[in-house]
C-alpha cells in the first residue's frame, strides 16, 4: 500500500481527491494538510510513502514544502499539483527534487499513475508543462535581480524597495533597469509582469 500525505488549501479539492485516490486499492490517503507549514508538521507525525502538495498554498508553497520535506524524509517522493503551470515553477520544483509535475486539469486516473511511478522511484513531468519551459529557457535574472523585481511588482517606490530589500535607493534602479534590459521590457511593471507569467518571480 501507498501512503499519501495530500495537501491542497482548499477543502473541496482536497477532499474530493483524497476520496477519488482512495478508491484505488494500492493507494490510501493516510494525511491531510491546508498549507506548506501544516505539511512539515503532519511529516512529522505521520509516516507516508509519497506526498502530493498544491504549489501554491498559504505561508511556504508547494516548493518550499516540497525542499523541506526532503530534508525531514529525504527518500519520500513529491509530485506538485499547479492550476498555475509557468516554466519557472517547474524548474523550480525539479531543482528542489520533486519527481512529478502536474496540472491540476490532470484526470485522478493520471494521478495515482504517477504517483505510482514516482513511489518507484521514476519520475513524471507534464509534457506540455514540459515544452512550455524548453521554449521559455532559463531565467536571465540574478537573484538579486529577481528578490528586486518582485517588490517592484505591486507599485512599490523605489525608496520603499530599498528599505525592504536593505539597499541603496541607487542600487535598487540599478537592479530594476538590468532586469528591465535583459527582459526587453517598456518598464519595471512590464519586467515584473513577464517575469511573473514565467515564473521567474
Amino acid at each position: 500500500m501507498i501512503r499519501l500525505l495530500l495537501a491542497d488549501d482548499e477543502h473541496l479539492i482536497r477532499t474530493a481527491l483524497a476520496q477519488l485516490l482512495d478508491l484505488e486499492d494500492d493507494l490510501a490517503v493516510v494525511a491531510q494538510a491546508a498549507s506548506g507549514d501544516e505539511v512539515l508538521a503532519v511529516a512529522r507525525s505521520v509516516d507516508f510513502d509519497v506526498a502530493v502538495l498544491d504549489l501554491q498554498m498559504p505561508g511556504l508553497d508547494g516548493i518550499g514544502a516540497a525542499t523541506e520535506l526532503l530534508r525531514l524524509r529525504p527518500g519520500c517522493g513529491i509530485v506538485i499539483v499547479t492550476g498555475h503551470g509557468r516554466p519557472g515553477h517547474l524548474k523550480r520544483a525539479l531543482g528542489a527534487g520533486v519527481r512529478g509535475f502536474l496540472p491540476k486539469t490532470t484526470s485522478a486516473t493520471t494521478l495515482a499513475s504517477v504517483v505510482r511511478s514516482v513511489h518507484a522511484g521514476g519520475r513524471y513531468v507534464d509534457p506540455e508543462l514540459s515544452a512550455e519551459a524548453i521554449a521559455a529557457g532559463d531565467s536571465p535574472l540574478t537573484p538579486r535581480e529577481a528578490d528586486v523585481l518582485e517588490l517592484a511588482a505591486d507599485g512599490a517606490p523605489v525608496e520603499e524597495i530599498a528599505r525592504r530589500a536593505s539597499l541603496s535607493p541607487g542600487t535598487v534602479r540599478n537592479y530594476l533597469s538590468s532586469a528591465v534590459t535583459k527582459l526587453d521590457a517598456a518598464n519595471r511593471h512590464d519586467a515584473a509582469a513577464t517575469a511573473r507569467r514565467l515564473g521567474w518571480i
